[in-house]
């Protein structure tokens, strides 16, 4: 797999000076660094473009695009070095209008915490109270705001979501099931979900686009009973209504689920892949033992290297 985006210049010091102990002595013409780790290659360019390679790249490119949603409201979807020739353009007028079954996920880029992926069902009559409400992309809304409405969308938007914890994750990671395998897999499961057994009209599945629909379908080649006839889109959160719900309501979930692990520990988890997130990592350690990162975050995060540095250094 190769990820490859560009960064904004506050983005790009700050992986300058996160990779600056792990980059390689020779780069690449006009690369300012190259890091080779067991399953990833990192290149960042003079240009600000950086490029992720191999089979643990959407983990690292994840840590970026996290940064630059945090730091800049920017939201990245990255396009895989191996895309499809022609992607059937979505005619993306008049889609808000339509009945619509959305899904999307959160936490796939935070060391700790769950996965959370739902999918919702909403139909044209909806739109006015749902944006009347303060529905749209759960990025563009403060932890606050979606405590406050999303009860409200749970309560009157037909809706499934799946929290996967971090065990559950830990156990089901390895080289042949990546991040967006495993988010493949739990998208078809809520969509599944709100089709089997319903009778909701919907004119259109969207699903939120995270890998080309080509990758998402190979991803499920081995699923018994896979949703198909999906419009995949990019940013799909502002501009199909069902999309922003489940959005909102995965949020909610995850920091739900957030805030028993900080009740549970007594420490506020950060968001995030950061440099704070190790120091919590490394308080952690030191109080529950190592085997406490496999109950609270995603062990093939980088995260976990450099708290077992830091712990050796400490000694």
């Amino acid at each position: 797999m190769t990820i490859v985006f560009k960064v904004s210049d506050n983005v790009k010091q700050k992986m300058i000076k996160y990779y600056e102990p792990m980059k390689c002595e020779k780069t690449p013409p006009y690369a300012i660094f190259q890091v080779k780790d067991f399953d990833c290659v990192t290149t960042l360019y003079e240009s600000g473009k950086v490029m992720f390679q191999g089979i643990g790249a959407d983990i690292e490119a994840s840590i970026w695009i996290e940064q630059e949603r945090i730091l800049n409201n920017r939201v990245i979807n990255p396009n895989t070095e191996k895309k499809e020739k022609k992607e059937k353009k979505v005619n993306q007028g008049g889609i808000i209008d339509a009945n619509t079954i959305g899904s999307d996920e959160v936490g796939t880029g935070d060391f700790f915490g769950p996965i959370v992926v739902c999918a919702s069902y909403v139909e044209k009559k909806q739109r006015d109270f749902l944006v009347n409400l303060g529905v749209r992309d759960s990025k563009k809304l403060t932890d606050k705001q979606i405590i406050d409405i999303a009860p409200t969308i749970i309560k009157n938007i037909p809706n499934k979501a799946i929290v996967l914890n971090n065990e559950t994750y830990n156990q089901n990671y390895s080289e042949s099931v990546n991040m967006n395998k495993i988010k493949a897999i739990l998208h078809n499961k809520v969509l599944l979900g709100m089709i089997e057994n319903s009778d909701y009209k919907y004119e259109k599945i969207v699903v939120d686009q995270f890998t080309p629909a080509k990758n998402y379908y190979g991803y499920l080649s081995e699923v018994k009973s896979k949703v198909t006839g999906i419009t995949f889109m990019t940013k799909a959160e502002d501009q199909v209504l069902s999309v922003a719900c489940s959005s909102i309501i995965a949020r909610y979930y995850f920091l739900r689920e957030m805030k028993k692990m900080s009740d549970e520990y007594k420490v506020i988890f950060p968001l995030g892949a950061g440099n704070n997130v190790d120091e919590i990592g490394v308080n952690l350690v030191k109080q529950y033992g190592e085997g406490i990162l496999y109950k609270v975050s995603k062990l093939n995060f980088k995260n976990v290297d450099k708290i077992k540095e830091l712990m050796r250094s400490s000694k």
